[in-house]
Protein backbone atom coordinates (compact mmCIF):
# COMPACT_ATOMS: atom_id res chain seq x y z
CA UNK A 1 0.00 0.00 0.00
CA UNK A 2 1.53 3.65 -0.59
CA UNK A 3 0.62 6.10 1.17
CA UNK A 4 -1.75 9.50 0.68
CA UNK A 5 0.00 12.26 -0.35
CA UNK A 6 -0.37 14.70 1.97
CA UNK A 7 -3.01 17.33 1.41
CA UNK A 8 -2.95 21.05 1.91
CA UNK A 9 -5.02 22.31 5.35
CA UNK A 10 -7.07 24.37 3.77
CA UNK A 11 -7.73 27.70 6.32
CA UNK A 12 -11.06 28.91 6.09
CA UNK A 13 -11.67 33.26 5.76
CA UNK A 14 -13.12 34.41 8.89
CA UNK A 15 -16.04 35.22 6.33
CA UNK A 16 -16.85 31.32 5.49
CA UNK A 17 -18.49 29.01 7.62
CA UNK A 18 -17.16 26.16 9.20
CA UNK A 19 -18.37 22.45 6.81
CA UNK A 20 -18.36 20.47 9.83
CA UNK A 21 -20.45 23.26 12.44
CA UNK A 22 -21.97 25.68 9.80
CA UNK A 23 -20.53 28.51 12.58
CA UNK A 24 -18.77 30.91 11.38
CA UNK A 25 -14.95 29.86 11.28
CA UNK A 26 -12.22 30.87 13.37
CA UNK A 27 -8.59 29.65 14.70
CA UNK A 28 -10.34 27.71 17.35
CA UNK A 29 -13.68 26.26 15.95
CA UNK A 30 -11.52 25.55 12.74
CA UNK A 31 -8.70 23.58 14.50
CA UNK A 32 -11.26 21.76 16.30
CA UNK A 33 -12.77 20.80 13.12
CA UNK A 34 -10.19 19.72 11.84
CA UNK A 35 -9.14 17.55 14.10
CA UNK A 36 -12.90 16.08 14.05
CA UNK A 37 -12.64 15.57 10.71
CA UNK A 38 -9.40 13.68 11.19
CA UNK A 39 -10.31 11.41 13.88
CA UNK A 40 -13.56 10.64 12.18
CA UNK A 41 -11.30 9.70 8.78
CA UNK A 42 -9.49 7.47 10.86
CA UNK A 43 -12.73 5.49 13.24
CA UNK A 44 -14.46 5.60 9.38
CA UNK A 45 -16.71 2.81 11.20
CA UNK A 46 -17.22 4.92 14.46
CA UNK A 47 -19.49 8.02 13.71
CA UNK A 48 -19.04 11.12 15.60
CA UNK A 49 -22.85 11.77 17.74
CA UNK A 50 -22.22 15.30 16.65
CA UNK A 51 -19.04 16.98 14.64
CA UNK A 52 -20.28 20.84 16.04
CA UNK A 53 -17.67 21.74 18.49
CA UNK A 54 -20.14 24.31 19.46
CA UNK A 55 -23.05 23.34 21.28
CA UNK A 56 -26.10 25.19 20.11
CA UNK A 57 -27.70 27.51 23.04
CA UNK A 58 -31.53 26.99 23.76
CA UNK A 59 -33.13 30.20 22.15
CA UNK A 60 -36.71 30.17 24.25
CA UNK A 61 -37.09 28.73 28.12
CA UNK A 62 -39.13 25.43 27.99
CA UNK A 63 -42.50 26.41 28.37
CA UNK A 64 -43.45 25.82 32.63
CA UNK A 65 -40.39 28.78 32.87
CA UNK A 66 -42.63 31.18 30.92
CA UNK A 67 -44.00 34.26 32.65
CA UNK A 68 -42.22 33.50 35.75
CA UNK A 69 -39.77 36.80 35.77
CA UNK A 70 -42.87 38.91 35.68
CA UNK A 71 -44.20 37.24 38.52
CA UNK A 72 -40.95 37.57 40.36
CA UNK A 73 -40.41 41.43 39.54
CA UNK A 74 -44.88 42.07 40.36
CA UNK A 75 -43.60 40.61 43.41
CA UNK A 76 -40.47 42.59 43.92
CA UNK A 77 -42.24 45.67 42.61
CA UNK A 78 -43.39 47.31 46.32
CA UNK A 79 -40.25 47.01 47.91
CA UNK A 80 -38.42 48.52 44.96
CA UNK A 81 -41.17 51.16 45.14
CA UNK A 82 -40.77 51.70 49.24
CA UNK A 83 -36.84 51.88 48.84
CA UNK A 84 -36.96 54.92 46.17
CA UNK A 85 -39.40 56.85 47.85
CA UNK A 86 -37.50 56.71 51.08
CA UNK A 87 -34.32 57.67 49.25
CA UNK A 88 -36.00 60.66 47.27
CA UNK A 89 -37.70 61.67 50.75
CA UNK A 90 -34.11 61.45 52.70
CA UNK A 91 -32.46 63.67 49.58
CA UNK A 92 -35.03 66.15 49.79
CA UNK A 93 -34.97 66.62 53.97
CA UNK A 94 -31.65 66.96 53.28
CA UNK A 95 -32.20 69.76 50.89
CA UNK A 96 -34.23 71.13 53.15
CA UNK A 97 -31.92 71.40 55.71
CA UNK A 98 -29.42 73.00 52.97
CA UNK A 99 -31.84 75.98 52.41
CA UNK A 100 -33.00 76.44 55.79
CA UNK A 101 -29.24 76.77 57.05
CA UNK A 102 -28.39 78.74 54.22
CA UNK A 103 -31.76 81.04 54.96
CA UNK A 104 -30.32 81.54 58.38
CA UNK A 105 -26.59 82.55 57.33
CA UNK A 106 -27.81 85.07 54.98
CA UNK A 107 -30.15 86.54 57.71
CA UNK A 108 -27.89 86.86 60.42
CA UNK A 109 -25.04 88.16 58.02
CA UNK A 110 -27.46 91.01 56.84
CA UNK A 111 -28.73 91.84 60.94
CA UNK A 112 -24.52 92.12 61.90
CA UNK A 113 -23.74 94.55 59.09
CA UNK A 114 -23.29 98.08 60.28
CA UNK A 115 -25.71 100.01 57.69
CA UNK A 116 -29.17 98.46 57.99
CA UNK A 117 -30.27 98.88 54.74
CA UNK A 118 -32.09 95.71 54.30
CA UNK A 119 -34.19 93.70 56.34
CA UNK A 120 -32.28 90.32 57.77
CA UNK A 121 -35.66 88.65 57.06
CA UNK A 122 -36.57 89.12 53.43
CA UNK A 123 -32.29 88.09 53.43
CA UNK A 124 -32.91 85.05 54.42
CA UNK A 125 -36.07 84.49 52.72
CA UNK A 126 -34.02 85.98 49.44
CA UNK A 127 -31.27 83.60 50.00
CA UNK A 128 -33.54 80.21 49.52
CA UNK A 129 -35.31 78.24 46.58
CA UNK A 130 -39.06 79.50 45.96
CA UNK A 131 -40.57 76.87 47.27
CA UNK A 132 -38.68 76.53 50.33
CA UNK A 133 -39.17 80.26 50.94
CA UNK A 134 -42.94 79.93 50.95
CA UNK A 135 -42.54 77.30 53.54
CA UNK A 136 -40.36 78.88 55.52
CA UNK A 137 -39.94 81.02 58.69
CA UNK A 138 -37.42 83.40 59.63
CA UNK A 139 -36.85 84.74 62.63
CA UNK A 140 -33.82 87.66 62.74
CA UNK A 141 -32.88 88.69 66.83
CA UNK A 142 -30.69 91.98 67.26
CA UNK A 143 -29.13 89.78 70.20
CA UNK A 144 -26.39 91.64 71.90
CA UNK A 145 -24.09 94.40 70.81
CA UNK A 146 -21.34 91.97 69.79
CA UNK A 147 -23.61 89.50 67.33
CA UNK A 148 -26.54 88.78 65.38
CA UNK A 149 -28.78 85.76 65.13
CA UNK A 150 -31.23 84.56 62.79
CA UNK A 151 -33.40 80.70 62.99
CA UNK A 152 -35.27 79.57 60.30
CA UNK A 153 -37.86 76.75 60.35
CA UNK A 154 -38.96 74.97 57.49
CA UNK A 155 -41.60 72.18 57.53
CA UNK A 156 -40.23 69.17 55.49
CA UNK A 157 -42.50 68.06 52.53
CA UNK A 158 -43.40 64.77 52.06
CA UNK A 159 -43.56 62.48 48.61
CA UNK A 160 -45.37 59.67 50.49
CA UNK A 161 -49.24 60.54 49.70
CA UNK A 162 -51.21 60.31 52.73
CA UNK A 163 -48.71 62.41 54.74
CA UNK A 164 -48.19 66.00 54.88
CA UNK A 165 -45.12 66.38 56.44
CA UNK A 166 -42.27 64.59 58.06
CA UNK A 167 -41.21 67.55 60.47
CA UNK A 168 -39.77 71.14 60.75
CA UNK A 169 -36.43 71.31 60.29
CA UNK A 170 -34.79 74.40 62.01
CA UNK A 171 -31.22 75.79 61.78
CA UNK A 172 -29.52 78.96 63.27
CA UNK A 173 -26.85 81.58 62.85
CA UNK A 174 -24.57 83.79 64.75
CA UNK A 175 -22.61 86.36 62.86
CA UNK A 176 -20.38 88.68 64.06
CA UNK A 177 -21.26 92.54 63.78
CA UNK A 178 -19.34 94.69 61.74
CA UNK A 179 -17.62 97.28 63.45
CA UNK A 180 -18.44 100.53 62.27
CA UNK A 181 -16.51 102.82 60.28
CA UNK A 182 -14.86 105.71 61.85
Amino acid sequence: MTPEPARPERRWPPSERCPSCRLPSNRLSSAWCRWARRRSNLLSSVRLPSATPHPRPRLRPQPRDRGQASVEFLGFLPVLLVVVLAAVQLGLAGYVAAQARTGARAAARTAARAEPATDPVAAGHASMSDWVARRAEVVSDAGGSDAASATVRVPIPSVIPGIESFGPVEKSATMPRDEPAP
